[in-house]
């Protein structure tokens, strides 16, 4: 088992109750663990949440961590992967003046060389969105920033892992 610290990507399958986000992450803050994305989505077994936890832990503290969110009663199972072992994605969103797209053929470069998209135009802005790792958001962000960003967000981690995770088959019996 491994003592180094590094990013991993924790799986939680729950019932969709109140109150649970809070004991959940109540559970890492009582640790000082800090949470490096979040984000919570129904999940391929209708009727069943997806919780995708990142945090930047050793090994030993995370299965820890899985042990404690599974006594949560509303928890069906939970599961731990490092980032080699899934399939992920971020998503970042940048609104950015509309003339700049125009007056500026470096822009256009920008989002070509990107493979970012244009979502929506108008006379005061247009909206790019990119979807890929968390280093293709930022570089995107560090090109698009002497231009001008009027806003921007970027998403949790989504991810489903490479190896089968057994969930629905445990599901089948819990919904029986």
């Amino acid at each position: 088992m491994s003592t180094d610290k590094q990013l991993y990507t924790i799986s939680v399958y729950t019932e969709n109750n109140i109150g649970l986000l809070n004991r959940i992450s109540a559970i890492f803050q009582r640790r000082h663990i800090n949470i490096e994305s979040l984000n919570t989505s129904p999940s391929e077994i209708e009727g069943v949440s997806k919780f995708t936890i990142v945090v930047n832990m050793d090994e030993v503290n995370i299965k820890k961590i899985i042990g404690q969110i599974e006594k949560q009663v509303e928890v069906i199972k939970a599961y731990y992967h490092n980032l080699d072992e899934i399939i992920y994605q971020i998503a970042g969103l940048f609104k950015i003046k509309s003339e700049l797209l125009f007056e500026e053929r470096q822009i256009q470069n920008i989002i070509k060389e990107s493979n970012a998209r244009i979502v929506t135009v108008n006379k005061e802005f247009f909206v790019l969105e990119k979807s890929g790792k968390k280093e293709e958001i930022i570089a995107l962000y560090n090109q698009l920033s002497p231009y001008g960003i009027m806003q921007y967000t970027r998403s949790g981690l989504i991810a489903v892992s490479k190896d089968e995770m057994k969930i629905s088959t445990l599901l089948k019996t819990y919904n029986n």
